[in-house]
């Protein structure tokens, strides 16, 4: 079994038992978010499971792999991203989950610059803390933020997910490759604390995740700008997996000359009929 030993940071409640929350504006001179509570880092192993992507699904651990080369390869301009990445990734995410609709409602693209702060201009390094994107109570929130309220109202009676499409540009991710957590090892009672996401004009929720050493984590090495992996971000259906914690990671095994991680992640709220 191919495992390598990297270090986590998981969530940590904050000391005074106030609720915990993340800033989303950064500082624009340190980089840093403000929040209340403190990381707390944990060595873990961390599996390659390549050859091995059949054994994990969305419904089972709460992410998949997949290969699908992209027809758009630039990933610079927004506008040519929503008009030309968007509508082969909501097929994609269509043939892989069998949804009837698919509605993506933002993208992020990282490019991993060493020592650079995270300003307004350079805002998106690599996340390296393990976190789950939504809470029930945000993943609702989501459907009525992003649809008109009737067809909102219809969706949310039924099954609907939340879900993030990642994908390595420009070359391999190896450098701070994407750690998921298979949601079978996760105690759903025990691991998981609600943080308020504070915006310039409204608040989010995500779940800070608390350390388990039950936990199993998984990686895809080196994975290539043709290989994506689906993560589950909310699922209100029952009896399935209804989420992953994940986080980038610096991998040990890496060379040192590979090039900083650049990748991009839609996220997608996924409707059945």
């Amino acid at each position: 079994m191919s495992t390598v030993s990297a270090e986590l940071a998981y969530f940590s409640p904050p000391p005074d038992g106030s609720r915990p929350f993340t800033s989303i504006n950064a500082d624009a001179k340190t980089g840093q978010r403000a929040n209340n509570w403190v990381p707390e880092v944990h060595t873990v192993e961390i599996e390659n499971v390549r050859g091995k992507e059949s054994n994990y699904a969305l419904d089972t651990a709460g992410f998949q792999y997949h290969m699908r080369p992209s027809k758009h390869t630039t990933f610079v301009d927004d506008e040519e991203i929503r008009g030309e990445y968007y509508p082969e990734s909501i097929e994609l995410i269509k043939e892989v989950t069998g949804a009837s609709k698919v509605v993506l409602f933002d993208h992020t693209v990282r490019r991993h610059r060493q020592g650079v702060p995270e300003t307004d201009e350079n805002k998106r390094q690599p996340v390296v803390q393990v976190h789950v994107d939504q809470t029930p109570d945000s993943a609702t929130a989501r459907v009525h933020r992003h649809l008109p309220a009737a067809e909102a109202e219809k969706f949310v009676k039924k099954r609907f997910q939340i879900v993030n499409l990642w994908r390595p540009i420009s070359h391999p991710a190896i450098d701070y490759p994407l750690a998921l957590c298979d949601y079978r090892t996760v105690d759903v009672q025990k691991d998981l604390v609600p943080v308020t996401l504070v915006y310039p004009d409204h608040e989010g929720e995500t779940y800070g995740v608390k350390f388990n050493p039950s936990h199993r984590w998984k990686y895809k090495k080196e994975m290539k700008q043709d290989e994506v992996v689906l993560i589950k971000c909310y699922d209100s259906a029952k009896g399935v997996a209804v989420f992953t914690p994940h986080t980038g990671f610096k991998d040990p095994s890496a060379s040192r000359e590979a090039p900083p991680r650049e990748s991009i992640e839609l996220r997608a709220l996924v409707f059945y009929e």
